[in-house]
């Protein structure tokens, strides 16, 4: 009887464990997590930072800038790349694979992999080998196909599970041939921004050593709207102030969701009053705000700054306040700019080169230079006045610039042309044609050999250098 009891124990004990309940007759009450969702927000926002001002790739050689733009348009790259720079942020790494099926494209197709689908090999400290993993399913089986991209190959091997199997097992790579190339190309280019403290050679996330200041942030959410939930307004109403139910004279009920409850029976005393009561917790919202803010200090230090997001950390900022908060951002920036300005043309090269190889061509050198514009620099307005004041009393623009600068586009070149000299005209400014020279003169006429136009030149010889001494007298003078 003994065991059976216990095994009666331990089958309920595990069906209510099953269930996340360790108790039999009511379950624990747990306070709903909320997630601000502030950690794609930070990554969003520093992708569309960076990639907004990635200008045009500058080429050395007019031929490769234009093969590259076929092959950008072809693989929608620039569109393509927010999903990268996304996936680097949070993964860490990952590499793009240069692949080409000439009965899809003439141009080299380009592949992303994240982090999490990739292998690095190294010999010391170079890159030697990146390993493509790509799992699929077929006939109900699920297979993994790793590809070795090398200096001067490609190696592809097939596995099911554990075991490996031949490539003609499936229909999606009995076509698929191991090649060799020249050896001086590889057609895989990876992609890190921070390095990672844990595994040598791989790429780090923005979050590392981030994830219990979000734990934290995202618990002083869930108790903040806890707090709100549980501290709503509730209203008391004595029976005989219930509205009846015109029909029958019963008293309505009041709807569960506006927190609204009988008080119970009517206070029949002398002089006394049946009034509806309302009750509202009290919050501590000063404690609540000041755990926030602190949580959100802590996740945003060092990655991005508030005012990037959007948050207003303190108002009637001025322009050199809001600039200094922006200097995080910057250097995030910075260190992103900086990774993509030394592996883009990496990548460029390789997809030109693999359509040389395509046609029997000899790789050659590719000079590519990536350029990024500025970002929170000073505005125009900043800049006019820090002139000004180093400068009193001098105009630091033309009329010409003013007004380029005050309509922009939203005036034709004919009316800023007009404007331009109506403005002038007030200010006295007259253009005169500047004088010109008569080509015959009189004595003055110019030599057209020997000299330009307007040299000044006369047809008189020269007068030579008064020497030292004095001449005997004037008629022997020159």
């Amino acid at each position: 009887m003994t065991s059976f009891l216990v095994c009666v124990f331990v089958v309920i004990t595990l069906y209510y464990k099953k269930r996340s309940s360790y108790f039999l007759f009511f379950e624990i009450t747990q306070v709903k997590l909320h997630y601000p969702g502030l950690p794609s927000l930070i990554v969003r926002v520093l992708t569309a930072v960076v990639l907004s001002d990635m200008n045009d790739f500058d080429f050395d050689s007019g031929k490769q800038e234009q093969l590259w733009e076929e092959i950008e348009k072809k693989n929608h790259f620039r569109t393509r790349m927010k999903r990268v720079l996304r996936e680097v942020l949070y993964i860490g790494d990952g590499a793009w694979k240069i692949t080409l099926d000439t009965k899809k494209s003439e141009y080299p197709v380009i592949q992303w992999y994240p982090g999490d689908r990739i292998e690095l090999t190294y010999d010391g400290d170079d890159l030697r080998e990146v390993v493509f993993k790509t799992p699929f399913r077929e006939r109900g089986r699920q297979y993994v196909l790793y590809e070795y991209y090398g200096y001067g190959y490609i190696r592809n091997e097939l596995y099911q599970g554990e075991r490996e199997a031949a490539m003609t097992a499936t229909e999606r790579t009995k076509g698929i041939h191991d090649i060799t190339f020249h050896e001086r190309v590889m057609l895989a280019v990876p992609l890190q921004v921070y390095e990672s403290s844990k595994w040598e050679g791989r790429g780090g996330s923005i979050f590392d050593g981030k994830l219990d200041s979000f734990d934290a942030f995202d618990e002083v959410w869930s108790q903040w709207l806890d707090a709100l939930r549980a501290g709503r307004a509730r209203t008391y109403i004595p029976e005989s102030l219930v509205p009846k139910d015109p029909y029958n004279g019963k008293p309505i009920r009041p709807n569960p969701f506006d927190n609204r409850f009988f008080a119970g029976e009517n206070n029949m005393a002398e002089g006394a009053e049946n009034k509806v009561q309302t009750e509202q917790p009290s919050i501590p919202h000063d404690s609540y705000l000041a755990s926030y803010v602190t949580a959100l200090d802590l996740c945003l230090q060092g990655i991005i700054s508030p005012s990037t997001l959007g948050i207003d950390v303190k108002k009637l900022d001025n322009a050199e306040a809001q600039r200094e908060k922006e200097k995080a951002t910057l250097y995030t920036r910075n260190a992103i700019v900086e990774a993509l300005q030394e592996t883009l043309p990496e990548l460029v090269a390789a997809c030109l080169n693999c359509c040389r190889l395509l046609a029997g061509q000899a790789p050659e050198e590719v000079k590519v230079d990536i350029p990024f514009g500025e970002y929170a620099n000073p505005s125009f307005e900043s800049q006019v006045e820090t002139l000004a004041k180093a400068r009193p009393g001098v105009p630091v623009m033309s009329v010409e610039a003013q007004v380029e600068e005050l309509y922009g586009d939203s005036r034709d070149e004919e009316w800023k042309a007009e404007e331009v000299r109506r403005l002038k005209a007030e200010q006295g400014i007259a253009e005169v044609e500047e004088p010109g020279v008569g080509r015959a003169a009189g004595p003055f006429q110019l030599r057209m050999e020997g000299g330009e136009p307007n040299a000044g030149e006369s047809a008189e010889p020269g007068v030579p250098d008064e020497s030292e001494g004095v001449r005997g007298n004037v008629a022997d003078g020159q």
